[in-house]
């Protein structure tokens, strides 16, 4: 039997060990040291991040406990060497190698995190299968980003033993999941000199064997954390001094839905949590509603977020509460630039991809990759959002959610055809 490439085997051992935003210490630590015994200089901490930056962290506890499993022995171990100035939640690593000759500077993004979702169990399922099922309950990779994270280290394997012109920069990014690592990580600077930024995502609406070489439509997008706060009473012996914080978040999560659509623009609002009260004899004191807007323009979402705010308050009012209202997570748009897209297209067809799409559209989802292409951009530099198809053996982010192995290694072959074209142009 072959041995498994490295891509697979990063990708398999992630899978198993997943790890959610801003508590990816292993993942970051293990990525960042593989990075430094290949000789590639390795940025973390506060180097690679803006703590101040960061929307949503977890609590302090859970940073905490993620670090302490991480620091200690077994499969859940990180990298000793790189721990250290991650404590806190401060995940991201940005690994460079410079190759000394003339040339661009061009920089991948992986993203590192996964999803609170429990995997399936059915011994259908691939990863169940073959033995890499999640180890951890509640948490998974659904959405590819073991995947790009094994293909960014056989990237890096592949360079260091063939260096290309210039520089090549990866970016292992925190939390995308929620948009919270990139837009944490811009403000350190780290793709300040930065030519050509490249952002990878596997599956996303394409078979195997397919590549796009840009994805247009990628939506702002921000998260927000609605705190209602009431007044706890006896539901039976007293309900007239209780003020209901679970009803007023309740009638909320029905009045953010009636934010009017804008003419000629795709918007969207969702509720995906609501939480509150302890038994059925108490008029709940706190409840909490975590929900999101989506445009794809910034200025009409940030309108939908004025209105999303309007009805909270309302429904607060209604109920003789109060709300406070954080937003936990925020993307942009942001638009490729043709002259990169166009060589990522001739390197896929130079590496006999089947099926090459110039421009895919991505339909209502986003990607916080879009706060580095716009930094880049307003920087003069170039970038482009790209997709390599894969099979899926469930949607994204549902419990069945697996990608193709078989195309990480056509994967990586692109990422490494297009760097090299692009540091050398």
């Amino acid at each position: 039997m072959a041995a498994m490439s490295t891509a697979v085997t990063w990708r398999r051992d992630l899978h198993a060990h997943p790890e959610v935003g801003f508590t990816e210490f292993r993942t970051a630590s293990r990525a960042a040291g593989r990075l430094a015994d290949l000789g590639w200089d390795i940025r973390t901490g506060t180097d690679a991040i803006d703590p101040a930056a960061r929307l949503g962290p977890p609590d302090d506890d859970v940073l905490e406990a993620a670090f302490t499993a991480a620091a200690g022995d077994g499969s859940w171990a990180g990298d000793e060497r790189f721990l250290g100035a991650m404590r806190g939640g401060l995940t991201a690593v940005v690994a460079t190698l410079d190759t000394g000759r003339p040339g661009r500077h061009v920089a991948l993004r992986a993203d590192t995190d996964a999803l609170p979702i429990t995997e399936s169990a059915e011994p259908g399922h691939p990863p169940t299968a073959a033995g890499f099922r999640s180890t951890r309950e509640g948490a998974m990779h659904a959405c590819g980003h073991d995947g790009h994270v094994g293909m960014a280290v056989e990237l890096a394997e592949r360079l260091t033993a063939a260096p290309p012109d210039g520089r090549v920069t990866i970016l292992f990014q925190p939390a995308e999941e929620g948009g919270r690592g990139a837009a944490a990580m811009v403000p350190a600077g780290v793709v300040d000199d930065v030519d050509v930024l490249l952002a990878a995502h596997l599956g996303i609406g394409l078979h195997s064997g397919a590549v796009a070489a840009a994805v247009d439509g990628l939506l702002a997008n921000t998260k927000y954390r609605a705190t209602f706060h009431g007044r706890a009473a006896h539901a039976a012996m007293a309900p007239h001094e209780g003020r209901s914080a679970l009803l007023a978040a309740a009638a909320a999560t029905l009045a953010v839905h009636t934010a009017p659509p804008f003419p000629g623009h795709e918007t969207r609002v969702a509720v995906g949590a609501l939480h509150g009260g302890t038994v059925s004899n108490i008029v709940p004191d706190r409840a909490t509603v975590l929900l999101e807007t989506r445009a794809d323009d910034g200025a009409v979402n940030d309108e939908v977020g004025s209105r999303v705010r309007a009805a909270l308050e309302g429904a607060a009012a209604t109920y003789g509460c109060t709300v406070d209202v954080e937003p936990i997570g925020s993307v942009t748009t942001a638009t490729g630039d043709p002259s990169v897209s166009e060589a990522v297209a001739r390197a896929a067809r130079e590496g006999g991809v089947d099926v090459v799409v110039p421009t895919a559209d991505l339909g209502v989802a986003s990607d916080d990759a879009t706060a580095f292409m716009r930094r880049v951009q307003s920087h003069g530099g170039v970038a482009t959002y790209l997709a390599i198809g894969s099979d899926l053996a469930g949607p994204h982010h549902t419990p069945g959610f697996d990608v193709d192995e078989a195309v990480l290694g056509p994967g990586v072959d692109l990422l490494e055809r297009a760097v090299r074209a692009l540091t050398a142009r």
